[in-house]
């Protein structure tokens, strides 16, 4: 008996070793294919979380959180994630739906209590699943950050703030109507937005450290955002700007465009990829289910008339051009010079996340994008 307990125990051992060599080995192969590609690029810092097999298989940081001090990225650093927000605030409002507060085609303007109308289609509603999957006709030609521009006794421009369309007719990608979907989710939850999404979808998936609201947040951790200019590193400095006195008034339904639905989640790349593991498995994280397998797939199903290699879902991108022969569903964003992207494959249980905080602009973002992921496909998937 002893005799067979030992050789369980020296199997396992083997077992162990094995498993253990394969991780190394992967980690090494990514580690340096991401310093391939980083080779074509001048960039403040990146960090990349991979998920492979349904678990997080890797993640490291690249570069540095601070130019000026050349601190180095962290684990646990916050960056500002531009508009991979939207599929929280997307993912948010479809739990409101999946409660029956709406239907996805209702008419917005009912809710939010004022006439939101393309004034060259009078008598075309404009409704959840167009502002989901940008169909609205609402243009950001007017701004994004005041709902006032949409309301003619005050903004005598208004019409600019829609294309000469019919809602429903065309794509168009338009933030406003992902800031209308945050005050959308304050009138039917009754929650300020930053606190839904943190009740609701945040703490649930145990992800703590992270949220919509800057003021809310440790500070210290947030990794500053640089734009490239003349071969010399500019910090954005409204990346991380305070909201607190701009809320001493706030009403809900009203002010939900201080937290910037549309493009305002601080997280780590590791949590970020916690949250792409919840969505890859259909709205699932171990036995926390925040949303339906069946709301998941309506989402991640593209919504005509999208166009083109990537199509759009609600609040979400599906992607048949960033791996050779493959669909990849996720979201980029970009602004005040980071770029970031959470792409996946949910019945390859693979995904990547991506963030840098700085990073050349001549070969342009969406490059610099597709060669990361692309490098992280071949190590894990291909191989």
């Amino acid at each position: 008996m002893k005799r067979i307990n030992l050789i369980i125990i020296i199997l396992s051992c083997i077992q162990f070793t094995a498993c253990n060599s394969k991780v190394e080995k992967l980690n090494r192969q990514a580690g340096e294919a991401i310093n391939k590609v980083l080779e074509n690029y001048d960039f403040a810092g990146l960090a990349v979380a991979v998920v492979n097999d349904n678990k997080i298989a890797y993640s490291n940081e690249f570069g540095v959180k601070n130019i000026e001090t050349q601190e180095k990225l962290g684990k646990d650093n916050l960056f500002r994630i531009a508009s991979i927000s939207k599929t929280f605030t997307s993912t948010a409002i479809m739990q409101l739906y999946e409660q029956g507060k709406f239907n996805l085609d209702d008419d917005i303007s009912e809710a939010l209590g004022y006439s939101v109308r393309n004034p060259k289609f009078p008598d075309t509603k404009i409704t959840y699943r167009m502002l989901l999957s940008h169909t609205s006709s609402l243009s950001d030609a007017e701004g994004y950050f005041n709902y006032d521009i949409l309301k003619p006794e005050i903004n005598p421009n208004y019409a600019n703030a829609y294309w000469d369309y019919a809602p429903g007719e065309k794509y168009n990608y338009c933030n406003l109507g992902f800031n209308l979907l945050g005050a959308l989710t304050e009138i039917h939850s009754g929650l300020r937005f930053d606190v839904y999404i943190r009740q609701n979808l945040l703490i649930p998936l145990g992800i703590i450290d992270a949220g919509f609201n800057i003021d809310s947040l440790d500070a210290s951790k947030f990794v500053k955002i640089y734009t490239l200019q003349d071969s010399v590193w500019i910090e954005s400095t409204d990346a991380y700007k305070s909201r607190s006195a701009e809320m001493e008034n706030y009403t809900l339904g009203k002010n939900a465009i201080l937290f910037s639905p549309t493009g305002g989640m601080k997280i780590s790349a590791a949590n970020l990829a916690k949250w792409m593991l919840c969505r890859m498995n259909y709205g699932k994280l171990g036995d926390t289910e925040i949303i339906s397998e069946e709301t998941s797939k309506l989402m991640f199903t593209p919504v005509e008339p999208t166009k083109g290699t990537s199509s759009y879902g609600l609040g979400i991108t599906v992607a048949k051009d960033l791996v050779e022969g493959d669909t990849l569903t996720g979201h980029t964003g970009s602004a005040y010079g980071l770029t970031s992207a959470m792409f996946f494959n949910p019945e390859k249980k693979f995904g990547v996340v991506m963030i840098t905080n700085g990073s050349s602009p001549q070969n342009g973002q969406d490059k610099i994008i597709s060669d990361i992921i692309n490098a992280m496909y071949k190590v894990f998937v291909v191989k």
